[in-house]
Protein backbone atom coordinates (compact mmCIF):
# COMPACT_ATOMS: atom_id res chain seq x y z
CA UNK A 1 0.00 0.00 0.00
CA UNK A 2 0.54 3.74 -0.45
CA UNK A 3 3.26 5.47 2.27
CA UNK A 4 0.83 8.16 1.84
CA UNK A 5 -2.02 8.57 4.25
CA UNK A 6 -5.60 7.51 2.76
CA UNK A 7 -8.03 8.49 5.35
CA UNK A 8 -11.50 7.31 3.52
CA UNK A 9 -13.06 5.41 6.08
CA UNK A 10 -11.75 2.23 5.67
CA UNK A 11 -9.11 1.10 7.54
CA UNK A 12 -5.16 0.10 5.18
CA UNK A 13 -6.07 -3.34 6.05
CA UNK A 14 -9.57 -3.94 4.74
CA UNK A 15 -8.09 -1.51 1.72
CA UNK A 16 -5.60 -4.26 0.97
CA UNK A 17 -7.59 -7.32 0.78
CA UNK A 18 -10.04 -5.06 -1.45
CA UNK A 19 -7.11 -3.92 -3.62
CA UNK A 20 -6.45 -7.92 -3.59
CA UNK A 21 -9.78 -8.94 -5.07
CA UNK A 22 -9.82 -5.99 -7.06
CA UNK A 23 -6.55 -7.43 -8.45
CA UNK A 24 -8.02 -10.69 -9.47
CA UNK A 25 -10.91 -9.28 -10.61
CA UNK A 26 -8.55 -6.72 -13.00
CA UNK A 27 -6.42 -9.97 -14.38
CA UNK A 28 -9.92 -11.72 -14.83
CA UNK A 29 -11.39 -8.50 -17.01
CA UNK A 30 -8.00 -8.24 -18.83
CA UNK A 31 -7.72 -11.82 -19.46
CA UNK A 32 -11.44 -12.06 -21.05
CA UNK A 33 -10.51 -8.70 -23.16
CA UNK A 34 -7.81 -10.44 -24.95
CA UNK A 35 -9.71 -13.36 -25.29
CA UNK A 36 -12.41 -11.82 -26.76
CA UNK A 37 -10.52 -9.58 -29.19
CA UNK A 38 -8.32 -12.69 -30.12
CA UNK A 39 -11.75 -14.38 -31.15
CA UNK A 40 -13.04 -11.21 -32.84
CA UNK A 41 -10.37 -10.74 -35.29
CA UNK A 42 -9.89 -14.87 -35.82
CA UNK A 43 -13.55 -15.77 -36.16
CA UNK A 44 -14.93 -17.70 -38.74
CA UNK A 45 -18.16 -19.61 -40.04
CA UNK A 46 -21.64 -18.82 -41.03
CA UNK A 47 -22.41 -16.56 -37.97
CA UNK A 48 -19.27 -14.74 -38.82
CA UNK A 49 -20.35 -11.01 -38.87
CA UNK A 50 -22.64 -11.33 -35.83
CA UNK A 51 -19.56 -12.55 -33.92
CA UNK A 52 -17.32 -10.58 -35.55
CA UNK A 53 -19.37 -7.73 -34.52
CA UNK A 54 -20.80 -8.86 -31.15
CA UNK A 55 -17.29 -9.67 -29.64
CA UNK A 56 -15.90 -5.86 -30.52
CA UNK A 57 -18.88 -4.51 -28.65
CA UNK A 58 -17.79 -7.04 -25.64
CA UNK A 59 -13.78 -6.36 -25.94
CA UNK A 60 -14.54 -2.26 -25.84
CA UNK A 61 -17.05 -3.12 -22.88
CA UNK A 62 -14.11 -4.80 -21.20
CA UNK A 63 -11.61 -2.05 -22.02
CA UNK A 64 -13.16 0.34 -20.33
CA UNK A 65 -13.80 -1.56 -17.20
CA UNK A 66 -10.14 -2.68 -17.09
CA UNK A 67 -9.60 1.16 -16.63
CA UNK A 68 -12.24 1.40 -13.95
CA UNK A 69 -11.03 -1.26 -11.93
CA UNK A 70 -7.58 -0.77 -11.85
CA UNK A 71 -8.36 3.51 -10.93
CA UNK A 72 -9.87 1.43 -7.94
CA UNK A 73 -7.33 -0.25 -6.90
CA UNK A 74 -4.85 2.88 -7.20
CA UNK A 75 -8.09 4.90 -5.13
CA UNK A 76 -7.23 2.50 -2.40
CA UNK A 77 -3.53 3.40 -2.15
CA UNK A 78 -2.27 -0.19 -3.88
CA UNK A 79 -0.82 -0.77 -7.18
CA UNK A 80 -2.58 -1.89 -10.25
CA UNK A 81 -1.21 -4.94 -11.83
CA UNK A 82 -0.17 -4.20 -15.58
CA UNK A 83 1.67 -6.67 -16.73
CA UNK A 84 0.78 -9.98 -18.82
CA UNK A 85 2.98 -11.86 -16.32
CA UNK A 86 0.78 -10.57 -13.08
CA UNK A 87 -2.32 -11.01 -15.37
CA UNK A 88 -1.12 -14.93 -15.98
CA UNK A 89 -0.53 -15.23 -12.37
CA UNK A 90 -3.96 -13.24 -10.55
CA UNK A 91 -6.83 -14.77 -13.14
CA UNK A 92 -8.64 -17.65 -12.94
CA UNK A 93 -9.21 -17.82 -16.78
CA UNK A 94 -7.35 -19.46 -18.58
CA UNK A 95 -5.35 -18.71 -22.02
CA UNK A 96 -6.24 -20.41 -25.15
CA UNK A 97 -4.02 -22.33 -27.41
CA UNK A 98 -4.71 -21.84 -31.43
CA UNK A 99 -7.92 -20.76 -32.80
CA UNK A 100 -11.12 -22.90 -31.56
CA UNK A 101 -13.77 -23.14 -33.74
CA UNK A 102 -16.78 -20.42 -33.33
CA UNK A 103 -18.95 -22.22 -31.31
CA UNK A 104 -16.17 -22.84 -28.54
CA UNK A 105 -15.79 -19.29 -29.08
CA UNK A 106 -18.71 -18.52 -27.73
CA UNK A 107 -18.64 -21.46 -25.27
CA UNK A 108 -15.77 -20.64 -23.82
CA UNK A 109 -16.28 -16.34 -23.51
CA UNK A 110 -19.53 -17.78 -21.61
CA UNK A 111 -17.54 -19.87 -19.54
CA UNK A 112 -15.20 -16.48 -19.02
CA UNK A 113 -18.05 -14.41 -18.63
CA UNK A 114 -19.22 -16.00 -15.64
CA UNK A 115 -16.10 -16.50 -13.98
CA UNK A 116 -15.93 -12.55 -14.06
CA UNK A 117 -18.90 -13.10 -11.79
CA UNK A 118 -17.62 -15.39 -9.61
CA UNK A 119 -14.59 -13.32 -9.05
CA UNK A 120 -16.78 -10.28 -8.30
CA UNK A 121 -18.75 -12.10 -6.03
CA UNK A 122 -16.11 -12.65 -4.15
CA UNK A 123 -14.87 -8.75 -4.29
CA UNK A 124 -17.91 -8.20 -3.22
CA UNK A 125 -18.07 -10.11 0.17
CA UNK A 126 -14.71 -8.22 0.77
CA UNK A 127 -15.87 -4.73 0.30
CA UNK A 128 -19.29 -4.97 1.50
CA UNK A 129 -17.62 -6.29 5.28
CA UNK A 130 -15.43 -2.76 5.13
CA UNK A 131 -18.83 -0.64 4.44
CA UNK A 132 -16.90 0.05 1.25
CA UNK A 133 -19.70 1.10 -0.98
CA UNK A 134 -18.07 2.43 -3.79
CA UNK A 135 -16.12 -0.67 -4.19
CA UNK A 136 -19.16 -2.70 -3.72
CA UNK A 137 -21.16 -0.63 -6.25
CA UNK A 138 -18.44 -1.18 -8.76
CA UNK A 139 -18.31 -4.80 -8.49
CA UNK A 140 -22.33 -5.11 -8.54
CA UNK A 141 -22.48 -2.67 -11.59
CA UNK A 142 -19.62 -5.54 -13.53
CA UNK A 143 -21.60 -8.13 -12.30
CA UNK A 144 -24.55 -7.25 -13.96
CA UNK A 145 -22.68 -6.54 -17.15
CA UNK A 146 -20.85 -9.67 -17.22
CA UNK A 147 -24.32 -12.20 -16.06
CA UNK A 148 -26.14 -10.36 -19.21
CA UNK A 149 -23.23 -10.75 -21.25
CA UNK A 150 -23.16 -14.58 -20.29
CA UNK A 151 -27.04 -14.95 -21.10
CA UNK A 152 -26.45 -13.12 -24.35
CA UNK A 153 -23.55 -15.73 -25.07
CA UNK A 154 -25.38 -18.60 -24.10
CA UNK A 155 -28.33 -17.86 -26.14
CA UNK A 156 -25.95 -17.75 -29.46
CA UNK A 157 -25.88 -21.74 -29.04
Amino acid sequence: MSNQSIQIGIVEAARKAIADGLSGLLADSYTLYLQTHNFHWNVTGPQFRELHLMFEEQYNELALAVDEVAERIRTLGAVAPGTYKAYASLSSIKEVDGVPPAADMVQLLTQGHEQVVRTCRQVLKVAQAADDESTASLVSDRMRIHEKTAWMLRSMV
